[in-house]
């Protein structure tokens, strides 16, 4: 019998220091977000921000806001806000385009520093865009470049002479579990390796620590746990040790050393900001830096610390009220190698996760079989744990899942 009963959960929620945060999103009454690690909350700040950014700076101010509002240097503000969230210098991040588009700039600058080797190297089931952008400069390269992808645990006993780049996620999408950074960075260097990192799902979720673990490169998204919006931009990490040396191939006017002296010659900025391209979105960079700020209001030790406990609370009460209807654990139950996600693997997923949001709890489905439910400590209660295992098990027991209208899957999973 779990400890974990309703007294006890809202015993929990009123000894937590992170409480007050919740009270700064946007949440309907009765929703048990389970979907932050995808999209993140709405943070209360953001809209009346964005009405002044769109009705004084861009209505009255126009063109002019480039320097009076400082749209101009958003991009390098924001970026060094985040680097304070990921262990790195100011000057080390910038905020630009999307996470494929840096990953992109990401692979490229690293190639450009180990021009005698030609493999990337991932890890298969890494998410998609990863795998993806690997594939797209190695075909572009007329196969001078190689992308390879091995299974995890094989990663590492990959590299060698011929492997230039090793790109992975720090804590996997689908499973949430956590790789040892400054492990996984010592062993590539050693073999003459440089290491990209995907923090899609660390930043704003674990601490990160890029110069501690001697990073090379890495990117993230900033609307997930960053709470940045729909398709809020994204940042890139370039070390400072290789940012007058590495070239990404988009060399756009913004990430030119003059942009308004338009010259016809590319001449790389001689920092960070090189890793820019074409003009940042001013609308949704301010909703990220919304985001942002309230992120960094935060402690981080706290954040992580709720979200494990999160983490175990809902796994025992799975244990207790689901555990005989086939769910089978994807995530890690040890604490130091589970992110702020748990997942389960159910021949039923699909269909489960559609009934559970018409019942108030959203989590999200990844192909082929598994739920994945997000852990965001700033907007979840310990309690919601107990709402959303009583709902996963209403579901099981009445076979909810088995409904027509799930027998097609929507666009968005």
């Amino acid at each position: 019998m779990s400890a974990w009963n309703r007294a006890a959960l809202e015993a929990l929620d009123r000894d937590d220091p992170l409480a007050g945060f919740r009270d700064q999103f946007y949440l309907r009454e009765g929703l048990v977000y389970l979907d932050g690690n995808s999209l993140g909350a709405l943070p209360r700040r953001t809209m009346p921000r964005l009405e002044q950014v769109a009705a004084q700076e861009w209505g009255e101010g126009l063109i002019t806001s480039w320097l009076g509002a400082e749209w101009i240097t958003a991009p390098r503000r924001v970026g060094d806000k985040i680097a304070r969230l990921l262990g790195a210098e100011p000057g080390e991040v910038i905020v630009a385009d999307s996470t494929s588009i840096n990953l992109f700039k990401a692979l490229t600058a690293a190639l450009s520093l180990r021009p005698d080797r030609s493999v990337i190297l991932s890890e298969t089931g890494n998410f998609p865009t990863d795998l993806y952008m690997m594939q797209g400069i190695s075909a572009f390269s007329g196969g001078r470049v190689r992308a390879e992808a091995v299974a995890g645990e094989e990663v590492l006993e990959r590299l060698g002479d011929a492997v230039a780049v090793l790109l992975l996620t720090q804590v996997h999408y689908k499973t949430g579990v956590v790789r040892d950074m400054a492990e996984v960075t010592r062993r590539a260097h050693e073999a003459g390796v440089l290491v990209v990192w995907d923090l899609s799902h660390s930043a704003g979720a674990i601490p990160v620590d890029l110069n501690g673990a001697g990073a090379d490169f890495a990117v993230g998204c900033g609307y997930k746990f960053l709470n940045g919006g729909p398709g809020a931009p994204a940042y890139i990490f370039a070390a400072g040790r290789h940012q007058a040396a590495a070239m990404p191939v988009l060399s756009g006017w913004m990430g030119h050393a003059a942009p308004f002296a338009f010259e016809d010659g590319y001449r790389a900025a001689d920092g960070i900001e090189r890793f820019l391209c074409g003009t940042p979105p001013i609308l949704s960079m301010a909703a990220l830096e919304c985001g942002v700020d309230l992120m960094a209001e935060a402690d981080m030790a706290a954040v992580r610390a709720k979200s494990l406990q999160l983490g175990r609370v809902f796994m025992d009460l799975m244990d207790e009220h689901c555990g005989a209807f086939g769910f089978a654990l994807v995530s890690p139950r040890e604490d130091a190698r589970r992110g702020s996600h748990v997942s389960y693997a159910h021949p039923h997923s699909y269909g489960m996760m559609q009934a559970l949001k018409e019942r108030g709890v959203i989590g999200d489905f990844r192909d082929p079989d598994v739920l994945r439910f997000g852990l965001t400590p700033l907007t979840l209660r310990h309690a919601d744990m107990l709402e959303a295992v009583l709902k996963i098990r209403d579901v099981c027991e009445t076979q909810a899942w088995d409904d027509p209208r799930w027998a097609v899957r929507a666009a968005v999973t």
